[in-house]
Order: C-alpha cells, then structure tokens, then sequence
C-alpha cells in the first residue's frame, strides 16, 4: 500500500516523502496515529501543490534575506559605555544589546539569537559580529565599543 507520511517516521521517512508499506501497518499504525495518509491520485496531486509552494515561499525568503544582507554588510554599529579600572566595561554587550542598536539603526527587528557572539563583550575595542540569516549566509558588521565622553566641568555645574 502506498501512503504519503505526514510526520518523520523512524526508519520509514520523512515528511512528504511516498513510501510503499503493508496494508496492516498502515490501517493499524500509520493512518489512526496521523503518521501517514493513503497516497491517491488527489493526495499526491496535493503534495505536489505543498511542494511547489513551499520552494516559492523559501526563494522569496531567500530573496528577502540577501537583500537584508547587503544592508547589513560594512554595517557599524558604535556603543558608547562607562568603564572601570583598566577599560573594562561596568556589565557588557550581549546579542540582546547588539539586536537592539541594529533595529534603532536600520528599522528592522533582528532576532538577537541569529546574531553570533562567542561571548559578550566586557573591554573596549572593535569587535566584528556576526548575523547568520541563513545556513550559508552569514553578513558581519563592526561593532565599536568606545568611553562615554565625561561631561565638561562646567557642565557638570562645578564653579
């Protein structure tokens, strides 16, 4: 019997793909646990349909994702911050801090969990990061830590 399996089955398939199995595996395990459904002309003609759509969807995103990267490319991103003994920061620059400054700068969302630090970064310094948008699509941008500029004395009100 010939089915299509709707979830990944150990040592069967996966997802989408047209397997040949035993008719009772199929009625007793596959079809009532909603692993599979029985591959007709109409499911297969659908499953086609699913396919087609989802590489246009995945070209578009991928489309979607280079053009992003181009913006993102060269991009600089500068965090003035306040530093201790020998510069080094009070706290430090996590992906949350560095996906927060890249959406003020370009106006849109980052996921910070795509942004790629080893570690966060607690000393002065330009520090390249970066943005894995996909598997074989990663565009890096400079981030610059400098010291916050002290205000003046006479800013400060002293006389």
């Amino acid at each position: 019997m010939q089915i299509i399996l709707l979830k990944d089955v150990g040592n069967l398939g996966q997802v989408g793909e047209v397997r040949e199995v035993a008719a009772g595996y199929a009625r007793n395990y596959l079809i009532p646990r909603g692993l599979a459904t029985v591959a007709t002309e109409a499911t297969l003609k659908q499953l086609e349909l699913q396919r087609q759509a989802h590489a246009r969807r995945q070209q578009r995103l991928e489309g979607e994702a280079r053009e992003f990267a181009t913006e993102l490319e060269g991009l600089t991103l500068t965090f003035p911050v306040r530093t201790g003994e020998k510069d080094r920061l009070y706290g430090s620059i996590t992906t949350g801090d560095v996906a927060e400054a890249l959406e003020r700068e370009i106006r849109q969302s980052v996921d910070r969990r795509k942004i790629e630090l080893k570690e966060p970064i607690r000393a002065l310094g330009t520090y390249t990061v970066s943005v894995k948008l996909l598997p074989d699509l990663t565009p890096s941008i400079t981030v610059i830590v400098k010291q916050e500029e002290e205000p003046a004395d006479d800013e400060k009100g002293v006389e």
